[in-house]
């Protein structure tokens, strides 16, 4: 039996139910930082991923989640490869080993189809030797609730 919410206001859509975590290994660390960088934000909330995908993590202070927003402000992390695949959306908490790193904000495809560049909205530019990392360190997308 589906059980359903209780009524919603009228003109209420609702779209998005529970997902999965997204699981990745880091495979390579990225160590620079840039201010001048120019990517481009897509106009898409959401991404899916496949198993063995490998996909670059890039944070950022911005925050403007408009399509084809510039982000020039950006902190490398590293690339991961994904384990389990499944929907990265705007929000989703990300963690890199024992660190939350930040959420996502959006996708930049200047390297697609190659990768992405997942942007994650953390409070200062992050790189991959600011945190330690190391290869093989497990990447996680956390849905928000």
């Amino acid at each position: 039996m589906i059980r359903q919410r209780g009524p919603q206001p009228a003109g209420a859509v609702r779209e998005n139910g529970p997902k999965r975590e997204v699981t990745g290994t880091l495979v390579k660390v990225l160590l620079h930082s840039r201010t001048d960088r120019g990517m481009s934000l897509e106009p898409f909330a959401s991404r899916c991923v496949r198993a063995g995908e490998v996909h670059e993590l890039v944070t950022t202070d911005q925050r403007d989640t408009a399509a084809g927003a510039r982000i020039d402000r950006v902190g490398f992390l590293g690339f991961a490869e994904i384990a389990k695949a499944g929907v990265l959306d705007r929000g989703d908490e990300v963690y890199v080993g024992e660190h939350r790193v930040g959420t996502v904000l959006g996708f930049d495809a200047c390297h697609f189809p190659n990768h992405y560049n997942v942007l994650i909205a953390a409070e200062h530019l992050l790189t991959g030797e600011k945190l330690d990392l190391r290869p093989e360190l497990p990447v996680r997308f956390v849905p928000r609730l």
